[in-house]
């Protein structure tokens, strides 16, 4: 019997704190790598949304909901979505972070599709934050000749 490949896994934290914003978490070597998302997930195609790196977080963090009693981050925080990804990138999810862009597809079940997570390099409130850009993009077609398959069949309709 073949091994189904286990796909690593995100979780993506509702986390209303001094300012409601999400937490996008990702499995990448054995820790969540994390981004605070203040407008939330975009969920049209190309629509960016500023995405603030955060430190890494062990990766118990991922099952978290509850209440963050004081200090930086106090708020009360929930799992809006979870699910596994997978890298559309000819390369290790290591090394894609490390080139500071990531190609991921999500499967969730709110946040479902492709999503590019690049650097940026505008400097956000302070210049100690470490921006990105987090934005949806379509699907690569399995077929580079789908369309004209289409046309095909359209024209043999007629």
């Amino acid at each position: 019997m073949a091994m189904q490949k286990q796909y690593p896994r995100f979780v993506v934290h509702k986390h209303d704190a001094s300012h409601l914003h999400y937490d996008l978490r990702l499995e990448i070597h054995g820790a969540l790598v994390s981004w605070a998302v203040p407008k939330g997930i975009p969920k049209k195609i190309n629509e960016k949304h500023l995405a603030i790196k955060q430190p890494d977080h062990p990766l118990s963090y991922i099952d978290f909901e509850g209440i963050i009693e004081e200090g930086y981050g106090a708020g009360s925080v929930e799992i809006w979505d979870e699910g596994s990804f997978k890298n559309l990138k000819d390369e290790s999810l290591e090394k894609s972070l490390k080139d500071e862009k990531l190609e991921l597809e999500f499967c969730g079940r709110k946040l479902k599709g492709n999503y590019v997570i690049v650097k940026s390099h505008f400097k956000g409130k302070s210049s100690k934050q470490d921006t990105w850009l987090l934005f949806k993009i379509k699907a690569k077609s399995k077929s580079k000749n789908k369309k004209s398959v289409r046309k095909r069949k359209i024209q043999k309709k007629l």
